[in-house]
Formats: structure tokens, C-alpha cells, sequence
């Protein structure tokens, strides 16, 4: 028997590679119908779901310099000026960007989303009361439907415009 579990009449791994190949062509025409339903998008016209973005990285941005002004500490200490500057800027560059429905904005916020939704839900698996479940549900409940519906968002926003 040759190796890689082929027989030499074509045995077991040709039926995997049919399988595969019959599952590719199924998925790249679930691809190519989602393209096809995809409206491009009118000048000015943003995705609500890049709306609800930009407001959350503005009110994001706002609380994070309301927490600073106020002397809070977070978890035992008092945040550093560098790393409010740094993730103060960067908030703000993914709020305007997009408002202004740019791609790279998008895919920006989604990545600090990415990032929030992990962390959030290790510390769901560490949470040592309710007040903490909560707080992680509340997160994980804002930005994973938010992350997922970007997505869609951004297929529209990449999408080059039609000429009639």
C-alpha cells in the first residue's frame, strides 16, 4: 500500500479528496451568493452597525478621561497619563474613522474588540462574585453581537462602488 493511506486503485484517500473538494465547492458558492446580496453602499450612507461602533468608541473615550479626572483607581492603582494618551488617541482615531466609514477604522475597533472578548471571558472563568459575572456578561453582551455584525459591515465598506 502507498503511503498516505491510498490503496492503488484509489481507496480511501480519493473519496477524502472528492469529500474535500465537494465541500470547498459548496463553500465558495455560499461566498459567492453572500457577494452577490451585498447592496453597495450610497454616498454617505453608513452601516448602523459602524454607527453603534463610532458611538461606543466616543463614549469609551469619554469615560475612560471621566475615570482619570475623577482619581479612580483601577484594580488598586491610578492609571498611567502614557497609557491613557495611548489607548485615549486610539479610541479616538477608531470613533472618527468611523463616522467617516473608513475600512482600516473598522478593522481597528474590531481587533479591540477581539481582544476585549477574550479577556472578558477569562475573567468570566475567574469571576469570585455576581457583581463580576455580571459586569462580564454586560461586555461580553455589548461586544460580541457588535463584532459580528461589523463584519458584515465591512464586506459592504470594501466593496467597490457600481457604475451604471
Amino acid at each position: 500500500m502507498p503511503a498516505g493511506g491510498e490503496s492503488s486503485a484509489g481507496g480511501p484517500a480519493t473519496a477524502i479528496d472528492d469529500h474535500l473538494a465537494r465541500g470547498y465547492a459548496r463553500g465558495r458558492k455560499r461566498d459567492e451568493e453572500a457577494r452577490a446580496n451585498l447592496k453597495p453602499l450610497q454616498p454617505g450612507e453608513r452601516p448602523k452597525a459602524v454607527t453603534a461602533g463610532a458611538i461606543l468608541a466616543a463614549i469609551l473615550l469619554v469615560a475612560n478621561l471621566a475615570v482619570y479626572i475623577a482619581g479612580w483607581d483601577v484594580q488598586g492603582n491610578q492609571p498611567t497619563v502614557r497609557g491613557l494618551v495611548i489607548y485615549s488617541v486610539i479610541l479616538g482615531a477608531a470613533a472618527v474613522g468611523m463616522w467617516l466609514g473608513k475600512y482600516w477604522a473598522v478593522l481597528g475597533f474590531q481587533m479591540l474588540l477581539g481582544i476585549t472578548i477574550i479577556f472578558t471571558a477569562l475573567g468570566l472563568l475567574r469571576a469570585s462574585n455576581w457583581e463580576a459575572v455580571v459586569f462580564c456578561v454586560g461586555v461580553l453582551a455589548v461586544c460580541t453581537p457588535l463584532f459580528w455584525f461589523l463584519i458584515r459591515a465591512m464586506a459592504r465598506l470594501q466593496m467597490p462602488t457600481r457604475t451604471r
